[in-house]
């Protein structure tokens, strides 16, 4: 079996450092906010570049803080991509706001400049942009854009930690990011877990408020808050994993590299690098008229693979009733043609190839 992320081998790395920092923060009984989210958020701040790095919960959270601590609430509409993870949408819907679903760019697969443009009303408050699958969006235009109009960006990095544009990290462009630190993600905890960052002082301490009971000294309360801290032992897993965040990121470039090179020849297309902003492969996502006969003999062969997203956002149940009418031509497109394949740092040549063989068999026969 090959699986799409093979955590046990990544554990195996560092399971002597996770164990003792584990052991040690059972030692101490320093469980919440303690000294590892403390050291985390300090290193996570410096290694992203930004002012202030805070610990919450999960992505879900990091997002749905963010928006409420850069003023977004009911009636605003936040202009976003619809082939993204539900969260995404979430987070906007928690605040009271309405997601506004524009086009995608049909190699990133990330937000269309242009279609923010037209889709820009009275009502528009933010914009969230997802550095889908690891791509960095077209930050540039989109930055220029906020500023033309007077919006928030708010950056999800929920699948994009370590990429950057011009050596500029994601989550530092916008005035506040979240990023997710699911099991699978490039910076994986043991569970779950999420960052806001940002660069003013008054969202961070907003949301360091927000995410403690709406509470900055014990047992007094401001405003009405959530229960979403980074786990002290999620944060001694992420510290010892940032350590080798630029390893991992590498060898994972080096995987998709090689998976592009050995289907260069197939009639499929894989993953766009605009070199501009640095891909860090969260997922190797490709798009084939003949995805199903693809995944099926992957699966026959006990190869993981996955489809994301089967089912864009406006087309989702949730969102159905408010989205008729509304049209994606793009976004529509790469749903029904897209799949990823087997990615991370422990992924070894010879797999990368046996993967190929399968799907050369396919498509060559």
């Amino acid at each position: 079996m090959i699986p799409m992320v093979n955590l046990k081998a990544q554990y195996a790395e560092i399971k002597e450092e996770v164990e003792r920092g584990l052991a040690e923060t059972i030692e101490n009984c320093s469980f919440i906010l303690g000294p590892n989210v403390q050291a985390f958020e300090k290193e996570t701040a410096a290694y992203l570049g930004v002012k202030h790095a805070i610990g919450v919960a999960s992505g879900t959270d990091a997002l749905h803080l963010a928006l409420i601590a850069e003023g977004i609430g009911a009636g605003d509409e936040v202009i976003t991509t619809a082939f993204t993870f539900i969260a995404t949408a979430e987070a906007i819907k928690y605040v009271g706001a309405i997601p506004v679903f524009v086009d995608i760019d049909p190699r990133t697969f990330n937000i269309s400049p242009e279609a923010i443009e037209a889709a820009i009303t009275p009502k528009t408050k933010a914009i969230m942009p997802v550095h889908l699958f690891g791509q960095p969006a077209e930050l540039e235009e989109i930055v220029e854009i906020c500023e033309r109009n007077n919006l928030k960006l708010i950056e999800d990095c929920c699948q994009s930690f370590g990429a950057s544009i011009d050596s500029k990290q994601t989550g530092a462009f916008g005035h506040a990011a979240g990023y997710s630190f699911f099991p699978s993600k490039n910076l994986g905890a043991f569970g779950d877990g999420g960052l806001v960052v940002t660069n003013s002082d008054e969202t961070a301490a907003k949301i360091k408020q927000l995410r403690n009971h709406g509470s900055d000294v014990r047992y007094y309360h401001d405003v009405i808050g959530y229960n979403s801290r980074l786990d002290e032992m999620q944060a001694v897993i992420l510290r010892a994993k940032l350590k080798r965040i630029d390893q991992y990121n590498q060898a994972r470039r080096h995987v998709a590299h090689l998976y592009s090179e050995l289907m260069a020849d197939l009639p499929l297309i894989t993953p766009y690098e605009d070199n501009v902003g640095e891909h860090v492969y969260h997922q190797y996502t490709l798009l084939s008229d003949r995805r199903d006969e693809i995944l099926a003999a992957l699966q026959a062969h006990q190869i993981g693979a996955a489809v994301y997203y089967p089912v864009p956002l406006h087309k989702q149940n949730v969102f159905k009733e408010e989205c008729a009418g509304v049209s994606l031509p793009v976004t529509e497109s790469v749903s029904e043609h897209c799949f990823s394949l087997p990615i991370c740092p422990f992924l070894e040549d010879d797999t990368i190839r046996e993967i190929v063989s399968v799907i050369r068999g396919v498509l060559t026969a």
